[in-house]
């Protein structure tokens, strides 16, 4: 029976002389992957709808834990803006890797939301590291990984906070402090913003730069301590953040 679902493709994998292989990313089923017959041939009507980033409505014959077979695609939106900027494209493959490795661990509608806004911001020409950061402290939960900015990590105490450290995994107050770099609270109250906004509704970003120089670092290097995770799109990324 063919069914309509929505979705965004993940990877691509040739199968084949003609053919290729798309994980997708679906609102109804999570990931799942598609045989797409013919669709590496430059007259096929799936040749461009089966690339990396392509999100539409995907007509299909689903097949549950097997590999389920696509009609056709229906695009609902292009990212013309993110696919014409190496900037943002380099962003959009990171959260598009990192989500899909969030998402071996768990299954979460949340995820799907959280990631598909995230990218139609970035579309309409919103900051992409503030939205990478942003989707970044919303994953940490997911990955069991959470940031503790509510109250001391060591003691609970909400006072007298001086400081929130990556190594130690959250906030630490005066009397748990133990000579960690001192982040600035106007940070913290950032990133705690980052945790409770909801994606959707973000119109405007503005935020000065040293400030986000400072969260994307303190990011990079919690991911680092406490994920286990290594993707290739990152290290492109922080080339391309030196530029």
């Amino acid at each position: 029976m063919l069914e309509k679902v929505e979705g965004i493709v993940l990877k691509e994998t040739p199968y084949g002389d003609t053919s290729k292989i798309i994980n997708v990313l679906t609102k109804e089923y999570g990931i799942i992957g598609l045989m797409c017959k013919g669709a590496k041939s430059v007259k096929s009507p799936l040749r461009s709808v089966t690339l990396k980033l392509s999100y539409g409505t995907f007509n299909i014959y689903y097949k549950k834990d097997k590999l389920s077979t696509l009609v056709s695609v229906d695009i609902i939106n292009e990212f013309k803006n993110i696919r014409s900027d190496i900037y943002k494209v380099s962003y959009a493959s990171y959260i598009t890797d990192l989500v899909s490795q969030v998402l071996k661990g768990v299954k979460e509608d949340n995820i799907y939301n959280d990631y598909i806004n995230t990218l139609l911001k970035m579309e309409e020409g919103l900051d992409p590291l503030i939205l990478t950061n942003i989707l970044e402290v919303k994953l940490l939960d997911y990955l069991g990984v959470g940031i503790n900015v509510t109250s001391c990590i060591s003691c609970g105490n909400k006072k007298e906070i001086v400081t929130l450290s990556s190594e130690r995994g959250g906030l630490l107050c005066k009397n748990c402090y133990k000579g960690e770099r001192i982040m600035p609270l106007s940070i913290i109250k950032v990133i705690n913003m980052y945790y409770l906004v909801d994606i959707k509704s973000i119109s405007k970003l503005d935020i000065k730069d040293n400030i986000k120089k400072e969260i994307n670092n303190f990011l990079t290097n919690y991911y680092d301590d406490y994920t286990g995770l290594y993707l290739k799109s990152k290290d492109f990324l922080k080339t391309i953040e030196k530029l």
